[in-house]
């Protein structure tokens, strides 16, 4: 006979999932941390510079149901990113889902790319997804999934996405090496890895024929949103997406 939950024969309430959102102030990050405020996680939004956009997020998340913090953070800073998750077990007695969306773009030839630019974006899309990696595996809890962030132009070698792409490359096999180093863990690791997206990153510095063409690509003949984006990081951090690990997941409507 199985035995009961409680003193009273009653079952436990199961416990609360606890989700950290890096790059939740704007674009992707936000948008995921209203999905998975709305699907009942407390959420810890992780934020670089803008208090206010972050506090707007936790505004969002509580009008959703959840309970959820702001927490600033640099994510290259292996210090700053080691008080975030201080910060959410403190609050939420622990983490269960890692979403890693901060991130830094920038566009140029090869041949004319500042260096001084490449060491910046390295430092946070590189050194950034290591150093929350990091925390991530010595801190989630199982059953739990951490998802990183790629990027759809690794395979489509769009000119003057060097840099970028390389930054992101790196991202990938960190991820897919990640999620076998958590062999017996029961903590997924995937990268999610859009196409084109209507985000500010995207669309800043772009003409409308320019986006027009990107957004023609697709079969789908659009321009990814946020929300497609966080539908998918939503089913891999739930239980229903437990199978899926080690992947890159290319969420770009079927570019090729």
């Amino acid at each position: 006979m199985p035995l009961p939950t409680s003193l009273d024969g009653l079952e436990t309430p199961a416990q609360t999932r606890v989700a950290i959102v890096t790059g939740g102030s704007r674009g992707i990050g936000r948008r995921t941390v209203g999905r998975l405020a709305a699907d009942g996680y407390d959420v810890v939004v992780g934020y670089a510079g803008n208090h206010g956009e972050a506090e707007a997020a936790v505004k969002e998340a509580v009008t959703a149901g959840a309970r959820a913090i702001a927490v600033r953070a640099d994510v290259a800073d292996e210090y700053a990113v080691e008080a975030l998750f201080d910060a959410a077990e403190a609050e939420f007695g622990g983490v269960d889902v890692v979403v890693h969306a901060a991130g830094r773009a920038h566009m140029a030839p090869i041949a004319e790319l500042d260096l001084a630019v490449l060491d910046d974006l390295h430092r946070t899309n590189i050194r950034g997804t290591f150093v929350v990696a990091q925390q991530a595996v010595r801190r989630v809890r199982r059953g739990g999934a951490i998802v990183t962030f790629s990027t759809s132009v690794v395979g489509l070698a769009f000119p003057n996405y060097g840099a970028y792409s390389a930054s992101k490359g790196a991202v990938e096999a960190l991820t897919l090496i990640l999620a076998r180093e958590l062999r017996g863990r029961d903590v997924t690791a995937n990268a999610v890895a859009p196409g084109p997206t209507a985000t500010d990153l995207f669309l800043d510095g772009k003409d409308e024929e320019t986006i027009a063409r990107l957004a023609a690509q697709p079969p789908l003949e659009r321009l990814g949103t946020p929300a497609d984006i966080a539908e998918v990081v939503a089913f891999l951090a739930s239980p229903a997406g437990h199978w899926i690990n080690g992947q890159v997941v290319r969420a770009n409507g079927g570019i090729v």
